[in-house]
């Protein structure tokens, strides 16, 4: 992560595949959420679909909290930075 944090020593893993997915027009991203099973997270961009689940339907384990409020944490710094460069650009 850029941020300098690392992921927990228990869901580290080695990277071994990189995906680039740039937001623009017609990015989305949705949360579904279902009477009988987990939520499912999809991420929309530029015609290819990402479905985020957890680790089982049926259920939800810490590491599955865990991972959510990471991946809270880090979208909401995302979208910080670019408010900032945003502003920064519009008043240049």
């Amino acid at each position: 992560m850029s941020s300098g944090r690392q992921a927990p020593s228990s869901t580290a893993t080695t990277v071994t595949t990189a995906i680039s997915l740039k937001t623009g027009p017609g990015s989305l991203a949705v949360n579904h959420t279902y009477p009988r099973r987990t939520p499912v997270l999809g991420l929309v961009f530029a015609g290819v679909h990402v479905l985020l689940t957890t680790s089982a339907a049926d259920h939800v384990t810490r590491d599955d909290l865990e991972f959510a409020r990471c991946l809270a944490r880090e979208a909401a710094s995302f979208a910080r930075t670019l408010e900032h460069r945003f502003a920064e650009e519009i008043s240049a």
